[in-house]
């Protein structure tokens, strides 16, 4: 069965390993979350871009992220889900009464996207200042509560992995598949 499968949860909270993993054990793509790609790739510093161009470069990393979930006909596993496009989006002030709010929100929201969607909880392993995302583990809990209320409203069947460790993470979202 070609299961559309997302990790999500704030930054550092270990949902690129999992998701890497994940998909290794199943024999399936795995979608990085696509900020990280750009910021390695760039140079860019993500606190530095200024409000427009962090807007258009959401935008951006959204459409490519549909494009590589659409082009994974197999199924996939995806280090982030349209969930945390639009936590993003109400975090970093970009919802607007707009056409790019409403086109965002309506799809990265949308029933049926993924077949499982795995959230790993804030603060339960150490954030770790990487010069990607910022060390403030305030920040990472302001967006944390924000997409696990979208997740409440739009994803009911979400599930939270209490496992700590990347082996027993894995374990249990292999269990619950089973």
């Amino acid at each position: 069965m070609a299961e559309r499968i997302a990790v999500t949860g704030s930054a550092g909270v270990g949902k690129s390993t999992l998701a890497r993993r994940l998909a290794a054990e199943l024999g399936v793509p795995y979608i990085g979350e696509g900020m990280r790609e750009y910021l390695e790739r760039t140079g860019d510093n993500l606190h530095a871009l200024g409000h427009e161009r962090m807007r258009l470069l959401v935008l951006r990393l959204w459409e490519e992220r549909k494009e590589a979930e659409a082009a994974a006909t197999g199924g996939f596993v995806a280090d982030r889900a349209g969930y945390d496009f639009g936590a993003f989006w109400l975090y970093y002030q970009f919802a607007a009464q707009d056409a790019d709010t409403e086109r965002l929100l309506a799809e990265a929201l949308a029933p049926g996207r993924y077949d499982a969607v795995y959230l790993l909880p804030w603060g339960r392993i150490p954030l770790v200042a990487d010069g990607v995302r910022t060390p403030n583990p305030y920040t990472q809990l302001h967006l944390q509560l924000l997409l696990e209320g979208l997740l409440r409203r739009h994803a009911p069947d979400v599930v939270e992995i209490q496992a700590i460790g990347v082996e027993e993470r894995l374990a249990e979202v292999l269990g619950r598949r089973r």
